[in-house]
C-alpha cells in the first residue's frame, strides 16, 4: 500500500470529494506542463523569443563543413565494406537488398552469436543512413557534400562466393591485417593512450596483426574447409569491432573542433551509435571458437586462441569484460573514470586514414584515392571552435 493511500484513510488527512476532484485536477495540470517541457523539440529547446535552436538554413563554417565531409567519407566506406558482410552473412531485404546471402558463411558467423545476420544488417543500415544525411545537411547549408564513386573500382577483391553481388568495390576485405590491441586497451585500469601514447597494448589476436588475412569467403573453395571458414568467420567478428572502436574515438574527438552548436549535435548524436556498434562487436568477438586453419591464397597459418586460458587470462583478456574499464583521464593526478578511449583531438583525421591503410582496408585503390582522403583528412584537422 502507497503512502497516498494510507493518507487518504486517515482522517486526518481525509478530503472531500470536491476538494480531491480539485487536488486531481491541478496535479494533472502540472503534470501536463512538464510533460510539455519535456517533449523533444518544444519549451526546452527553443529560445525566449520563440525561435528553435535549430540554425533552419544558415550557413556554417569552413572548419564544422570539413569535420562533417570527412565524417561523411569515412561512413561511405564502412558503409560500403559493411554490404560486402550484408551480402554473404546479414539478411538481404527492402532496406539492405544487395546480394543473397552464403548460408555457410552465416552459419560460421552465427557462432559467434545466433544473431549476428540481424546485427550486421542493422550495422549495415546504421553507416548507410550516417554518410546519407551528412551529405543532405552540408547541402542545406550550401557547404561541398563528399563523393567517392569515381574510386569505386576494386573488383579482383571482390568476392565471387555464392551470395555476393560481384559489384565493384571501394574496400578490400580480402587481404586484412588487423590491430587488435583495443581489446587490451579497454581492460586496462592504468594505461590511456592519450596520457600515454608509447604504451604498446597486447594484441588478442597475434596472428592477426601481420600478414594478410580475409574476412570474406574468396570463392566457393573458402567455404568448403570447416576450419578455414571458422576462421574467416571470426576474423569478420575481430573485424567488426576494429572498426567500429575507431568511430567510437573519431566523433568525440571531432567534436571538440566543431564551432555550431548544431554541428556539435550532429557529432555527439552519430558517435554514439558507433559506441553501441563497438560494445556489440567486442562481446561478439568473445565468443569467437578456439580454431587454427591454414590460408593457402594469403599462405599463413591463424589461430584463434581461447582468451580466457593461459597464456591468456586474467583482466586484460577476459572476455566478459566489456565494459569500458577505468582508467586514467585528463591528468594521472586524477581519479580513473571509465571513459572512451582516445579522445585527443589533434590529427584525429589524418591518424584514421592511416588506421584503415595499415589495415590494407583500401588495398588496389589508386594514388589518387590516398590524396582525396588525406586532403578531407587534412582540412578537417585544420578545423578550429570559432574559426
Amino acid at each position: 500500500m502507497n503512502k497516498v493511500e494510507n493518507q487518504t484513510e486517515n482522517p486526518e488527512f481525509s478530503l472531500s470529494l470536491a476538494s480531491r476532484a480539485l487536488g486531481r485536477r491541478a496535479f494533472l495540470g502540472r503534470m501536463a506542463a512538464g510533460a510539455a517541457l519535456l517533449a523533444p523539440g518544444t519549451a526546452l529547446f527553443a529560445d525566449p523569443r520563440g525561435r528553435s535552436m535549430d540554425q533552419g538554413n544558415q550557413g556554417i563554417t569552413e572548419g564544422d563543413a570539413a569535420l562533417l565531409r570527412f565524417a561523411a567519407a569515412a561512413e561511405i566506406l564502412e558503409t560500403d565494406f559493411w554490404v560486402q558482410y550484408n551480402e554473404l552473412g546479414g539478411i538481404q531485404d527492402v532496406e539492405e537488398p544487395d546480394g543473397s546471402g552464403n548460408p555457410l558463411y552465416t552459419n560460421a558467423l552465427k557462432q559467434l552469436d545466433g544473431d549476428m545476420d540481424q546485427y550486421i544488417h542493422d550495422n549495415t543500415e546504421d553507416e548507410r543512413t550516417h554518410f546519407t544525411f551528412l551529405n543532405a545537411y552540408l547541402k542545406s547549408k550550401g557547404a561541398k557534400t563528399v563523393s567517392l564513386e569515381k574510386f569505386r573500382t576494386l573488383t579482383t577483391t571482390s568476392s565471387k562466393a555464392t551470395g555476393s553481388s560481384q559489384k565493384p568495390r571501394l574496400t578490400n576485405l580480402t587481404q586484412l591485417t588487423l590491430d587488435t590491441s583495443w581489446w587490451t586497451r579497454y581492460r586496462s585500469r592504468t594505461e590511456n593512450p592519450d596520457l600515454n601514447p608509447n604504451f604498446v597494448f597486447p594484441q588478442a589476436i597475434p596472428d592477426l596483426s601481420h600478414g594478410q588475412h580475409t574476412a570474406i569467403p574468396r570463392t566457393n573453395a573458402d567455404t568448403s574447409d570447416p576450419d578455414l571458414l571458422q576462421v574467416i568467420a571470426n576474423t569478420a567478428g575481430f573485424h567488426f569491432a576494429t572498426i567500429e572502436q575507431g568511430g567510437n574515438s573519431l566523433y568525440p574527438s571531432m567534436a571538440q573542433r566543431a564551432t555550431s552548436v548544431e554541428v556539435l549535435r550532429i557529432l555527439i548524436s552519430i558517435g554514439p551509435t558507433e559506441t553501441m556498434h563497438f560494445q556489440t562487436w567486442q562481446d561478439k568477438a568473445g565468443n569467437a571458437p578456439p580454431k587454427t586453419a591454414h590460408d593457402p591464397v594469403n599462405n599463413n597459418t591463424v589461430t584463434f586462441p581461447d582468451l580466457n586460458a593461459p597464456p591468456f587470462g586474467g583482466e586484460d583478456f577476459q572476455t566478459n569484460l566489456i565494459m569500458p574499464e577505468p582508467c586514467p583521464f585528463i591528468s594521472s593526478t586524477l581519479p580513473v573514470c571509465s571513459i572512451i578511449r582516445p579522445t585527443e583531438t589533434n590529427g584525429i583525421a589524418m591518424g584514421v586514414v592511416n588506421f584503415l591503410t595499415t589495415m590494407n582496408l583500401f588495398l588496389g585503390q589508386p594514388p589518387a584515392f590516398f590524396k582525396f582522403l588525406k586532403e578531407l583528412a587534412a582540412d578537417a584537422d585544420a578545423a578550429q571552435r570559432g574559426d
